[in-house]
């Protein structure tokens, strides 16, 4: 979470001339409010499960840059239609980097309310673990987003060329 994938993922498709979706962005549409207050009013289980839902049926489709909240991926179910239709973009940075970031990302993350930094920290770590499972892992640290953006992008191609 906050490490750009919503911002990235625009540009990515921009570039390929491919339909973005966000997933986050999808359910708020959906219950007409932000994932805060889906949290605190239909409760994180019903999120997650329409999360599920929708992801699933985003990955079966084609030619689509997806950007997955960081939660979802933690669903098995998830992780694993994510990693056979599609191509997983692991985009990483660094705890020093990501610190950085709380205080802008922190009010529209449920996950992260009242925690303490070590206890945000701990997270962070467990996530990564989870977040080893992946086809293609972009170092973001130190990096323009449009530099990452066409790493992606040439990745992509390269993949294709080798492919055909």
């Amino acid at each position: 979470m906050g490490v750009g994938k919503t911002t990235i993922g625009k540009l990515v498709a921009k570039k390929l001339y491919r339909d973005f979706v966000d997933i986050d962005e999808e359910i708020e549409k959906e219950f007409n409010m932000p994932v805060t207050k889906i949290f605190e009013e239909i409760g994180e289980q019903a999120f997650r499960q329409r999360e599920k839902e929708i992801v699933i049926e985003q990955c079966r489709q084609k030619l689509r840059i997806i950007s997955v909240g960081g939660g979802a991926f933690l669903q098995e179910e998830i992780r694993k239609e994510c990693l056979s239709s599609c191509i997983v973009f692991f985009l990483d940075l660094s705890w020093e980097s990501w610190k950085e970031r709380i205080s802008m990302i922190i009010d529209s993350r449920p996950v992260l309310q009242g925690k303490s930094i070590e206890e945000i920290e701990e997270l962070f770590y467990k996530r990564q673990e989870v977040y080893s499972a992946h086809h293609s892992k972009v170092q973001t640290d130190h990096q323009e987003i449009e530099e990452v953006a066409d790493y992606i992008v040439n990745s992509l191609k390269l993949a294709w060329e080798l492919n055909e």
